[in-house]
């Protein structure tokens, strides 16, 4: 089975206008799936979306949501998500840090109590559509070790960083070698994990999802990724007023309030100089890069290339999810095969 990308943001949209939440959080937790599932990243797409539903249903995603904010200077805010989809309290966060860096040049904007929010360039894209530069960190459930230990302590704590250019130039990833969501989505679909993915509780290599998920991942790049994962868990954590270590919960555990934090920062080029300049000098660097050899990547490239496909061929929908999908539609009387292709 697929779905299309139109028929996915219908589906998304009503599912949720079924269970009460608003337009704007509807619109807003469509375009986040869709975006995750064109680039291929389905594991935070719509076969995430199941979780959001656990969350609804548990309390812990707050259908009224309105953010607060908290502390405020003229480059700087400190939101409170008041539990609201973290796809809308995210948009709004990025928003309000964009309006500020046009200001200012530079700001940054702090959130906690949010929720789980897809990936993470969803929203440093947002400032790219604003000729700015985005800079994205979150932190997570725990799911790393310490280098050297074996309890998982850290979150996977992605890092999303977009250039404003006419190449999309962008790069989305989790500081452990794979995203816990890719973890879940092969236990969901029953395959094995590769090589050096993951830890069981006890510290020994495994290839099997459900030991990794009681275990650890490993950090990317051994200790270059660890010591990255960390820094980002303060900057996420104890200085956004969110949780942090032992004390993050919600983004793998839907049934418990989501205690984790974000960081927002946006730069906009023309306060250093010449917009045009920079994109400019951008692009000859670009092409500098390209020049070295045939099959030279710029970080973005392939998910131009896996959004191209994905519109026109659909994304995949595998058993499991299917299923997943099904018994939520059925619950709220929506036909889901007619949403679907074979």
């Amino acid at each position: 089975m697929k779905i299309m990308k139109d028929n996915e943001i219908a589906l998304v949209k009503e599912i949720l206008k079924k269970l009460g939440a608003s337009e704007e959080d509807q619109e807003l937790v469509a375009e986040a799936t869709i975006d995750a599932d064109l680039k291929g990243f389905t594991s935070h797409g719509l076969g995430r979306f199941p979780q959001y539903l656990i969350s609804i249903e548990a309390g812990t995603i707050n259908l009224e949501e309105n953010i607060t904010i908290e502390k405020e200077t003229p480059a700087m805010a400190l939101i409170n998500g008041n539990s609201g989809f973290g796809q809308a309290v995210s948009y709004k966060a990025m928003q309000i840090a964009i309006k500020k860096a046009k200001e200012m040049g530079i700001a940054c904007v702090g959130v906690h109590n949010s929720n789980h929010f897809g990936v993470t360039g969803f929203y440093s894209d947002l400032a790219l559509r604003e000729n700015c530069i985005g800079l994205v960190i979150a932190n997570t459930d725990p799911a790393i070790a310490p280098l050297g230990g074996k309890k998982a302590l850290i979150g996977t704590n992605p890092i999303a960083l977009g250039i404003p250019s006419d190449t999309y130039m962008t790069v989305d990833m989790a500081t452990s070698v794979t995203a816990r969501g890719k973890i879940i989505e092969s236990r969901r679909k029953g395959l094995d994990l590769p090589d050096g993915w993951a830890l069981d509780k006890d510290g020994n290599p495994t290839n099997n999802p459900e030991e990794a998920l009681e275990g650890s991942i490993l950090p990317f790049g051994g200790f270059k990724g660890y010591a990255l994962s960390l820094l980002i868990e303060v900057l996420t954590g104890p200085l956004v007023q969110a949780g942090y270590g032992n004390g993050v919960s919600g983004t793998a555990s839907p049934d418990k309030d989501c205690t984790k934090g974000d960081l927002y920062i946006v730069i906009d080029p023309s306060k250093f100089g010449d917009f045009d300049e920079f994109k400019a000098n951008t692009e000859d660097f670009v092409s500098q890069v390209r020049a070295t050899g045939e099959n030279v990547a710029i970080p973005g490239d392939l998910e131009v290339k896996r959004i191209s496909e994905a519109e026109a061929n659909g994304i995949p929908i595998d058993k499991k999810l299917n299923e997943q999908l099904k018994e939520i539609c059925d619950n709220l009387d929506i036909d889901l095969d007619s949403y679907l292709e074979e």
